[in-house]
């Protein structure tokens, strides 16, 4: 992992129009369609990419090792934390007696997660990644400060939403540092790497949501991890902020010079954010999703004035974005012209495919197997967390594979045979007479699956342009992700919300189906009921009856993800390297 002063990344060539047509090979080489012929001049990159390339300039290798590992350790902390609260939510919504808003309460979280990180990417292109790190962090605080105060569902969503937007941009910025000190080739080594702390969070997270929970509260365990990420994220910081002085003082630092007001200021950045293009794509896919999770809240149902405006509005608002972004927006926040190329439109396809077809499946899996199964907290949990422990032991494998044959696409189209099985055997196996086992043999299939194609995607994406471009192709990908895991909870919650309780109704005993209600808003009410009873044996049938069909509905959207593989070039890291240079500048591995 030696990076040298002599690794500096040659200024790349644009290729001619005979090397973009392809190879003798028959190995398509990434094209131009995205770039001006002057993106890989240094005029022409915003201040931010400008900065990181001084900042990594001035790094020696030890440094950057040092940064590496202190990088770890923030995703170390910050997957801990997803995982204990992952394992605490279904106790946090029971506490208010809607357990049945458990997908709800993700929703708006995920689009406005996913949207803001188009934002984000402006941010730390314009302002520098230091910057976005520190904002991303302070809003994940004040959002756990928040879940530990909550004092009903609404302000705990909100709060949710505040933690997700920064845990979300948190990763992301952690995806792009990575990215600007990497070649293409190593790039998902360092990938895989960072996301092998879910081996020991698979363990360890489960294990402390149960205690906080048991031996506390679950405000005392969002209270403790805010502490604790910040206490580890501040290093990060100080190098970020030592390493710019360094540069400043070897004059490699670009300096930002305004003269706008603050009134001023806000105009400019009101419409280089393009405000109104992101309030109608959250506004409109909100709008749109949440009446699913709703509908059983609502008084007359479908029926229900507010459920059908909620529809009609967020159908128009969605309609108007693309309207807006063509004719009338004066600086677009949505890369239209990244999605010409089919590598980068299949690999976002693939992705929102993919988190379409998990969360159906998956939001309330934690809840089923402690109510079907009987396992506590810990092992649910443990269940739970096979996939992305598996996923992450994976990784490292995965970008070595990549170091060595270049290859991109193979690898990805290797995972379709694991994704098929390890969803559509749980058709089969979700039922309560299966062994626990069976379950995570199929976590295990899907876990395969996911990895090979999330990391292949994010290559795809990033080998498609230059380094300018990197932060918001990425941006793009965790887009579509955050869409398609918001129609996943979406279609779950309206699965879950609209059968539920009239199979509640229908199983439970005649002397006890005014308990239906109860019943389905708190799990802990849920888990009361000792097996062999009545009432717990028709809450099971229920819980199978409801899971089977959401596992069908994410089946249904694997024969997409396939699709969506194929339209992809078969792109060779190797070959591109070769032929354009390094794809960063400064010390690199």
């Amino acid at each position: 992992m030696a990076a040298t002063s002599d690794q500096a990344a040659p200024v790349a060539q644009e290729p001619d129009s005979e090397k973009i047509a392809g190879t003798g090979n028959g190995v398509h080489e990434v094209g131009d369609d995205n770039k001006d012929e002057s993106d890989t001049s240094s005029e022409h990159k915003q201040d931010g990419v400008k900065q990181v390339e001084a900042i990594t300039t001035v790094w020696s290798k030890e440094l950057m090792i040092v940064m590496f590992i202190l990088l770890y350790l923030v995703s170390f902390v910050d997957t801990m934390l997803q995982s204990v609260q992952q394992n605490l939510i279904p106790y946090v919504t029971s506490s208010f007696g809607r357990h049945g808003l458990l997908a709800t309460t993700s929703i708006v979280a995920t689009i406005i997660g996913g949207v803001c990180n188009l934002t984000i990417a402006k941010v730390i292109d314009i302002w520098g990644r230091c910057e976005g790190f520190i904002v991303m962090l302070t809003l994940v605080v004040i959002g756990m400060i928040m879940k530990a105060t909550c004092v009903n569902v609404e302000m705990y969503a909100a709060a949710h939403t505040l933690y997700w937007v920064g845990h979300i941009g948190m990763q992301y910025i952690i995806d792009i540092i990575l990215a600007d000190t990497t070649t293409l080739k190593n790039r998902l080594i360092l990938f895989g790497v960072n996301a092998t702390p879910t081996i020991a969070v698979t363990f360890a997270g489960p294990r402390i949501a149960d205690l906080f929970y048991s031996e506390v509260n679950f405000r005392w365990a969002f209270g403790a991890f805010s502490i604790i990420l910040v206490f580890f994220s501040l290093p990060v910081v100080v190098i970020f902020i030592v390493s710019k002085r360094k540069a400043l003082k070897a004059g490699m630092f670009p300096k930002r010079v305004s003269n706008r007001t603050v009134v001023q200021s806000a105009k400019y950045y009101f419409v280089q954010f393009d405000v109104v293009g992101m309030f109608l794509t959250v506004f409109g896919w909100s709008l749109l999703l949440l009446p699913f999770s709703l509908v059983t809240y609502a008084p007359n149902g479908w029926k229900t004035g507010y459920i059908i405006a909620l529809i009609i509005v967020g159908f128009f608002l969605l309609l108007a974005f693309p309207i807006w972004e063509r004719f009338y927006a004066p600086v677009q926040y949505f890369p239209f012209k990244f999605l010409k190329d089919r590598t980068i439109l299949g690999s976002c396809f693939l992705y929102c495919f993919l988190y379409i077809s998990i969360f159906c499946w998956n939001a309330y899996y934690g809840s089923y197997l402690q109510v079907v199964h009987g396992l506590t907290i810990t092992t649910s949990g443990y269940v739970l967390n096979v996939l992305s422990l598996t996923a992450a032991f994976l990784g490292p494998f995965i970008g070595l594979l990549v170091r060595y044959t270049g290859a991109v696409k193979w690898p990805v189209v290797a995972g379709i045979p694991f994704a098929i099985l390890g969803t559509a055997l749980l058709i089969h196996f979700r039922q309560p007479s299966s062994h626990v086992g069976y379950l995570v043999m199929c976590q295990v299939l899907n876990g395969i699956s996911s990895e090979l194609w999330a990391l292949g995607g994010k290559l795809a994406v990033m080998a498609s342009v230059d380094h300018q471009n990197i932060a918001v192709v990425l941006a793009l990908h965790s887009l579509f992700a955050s869409i398609g895991a918001a129609i996943g909870f979406a279609i779950a919650g309206g699965i879950w919300t609209n059968i539920l309780p009239a199979k509640l109704y229908e199983f439970l005993p005649e002397d006890s189906k005014d308990l239906a209600g109860s019943i389905y808003g708190s799990l802990v009410i849920q888990e009361s009921y000792p097996f062999g009873t009545p009432i717990r044996d028709a809450i099971v049938a229920a819980y199978a009856d409801v899971q089977r069909k959401m596992v069908i509905a994410g089946t249904a959207f694997l024969p997409l993800c396939i699709i969506a593989i194929f339209m992809w070039k078969n792109i060779n890291v190797l070959k591109l390297e070769q032929e354009k240079g390094k794809q960063t500048k400064g010390n690199v591995w």
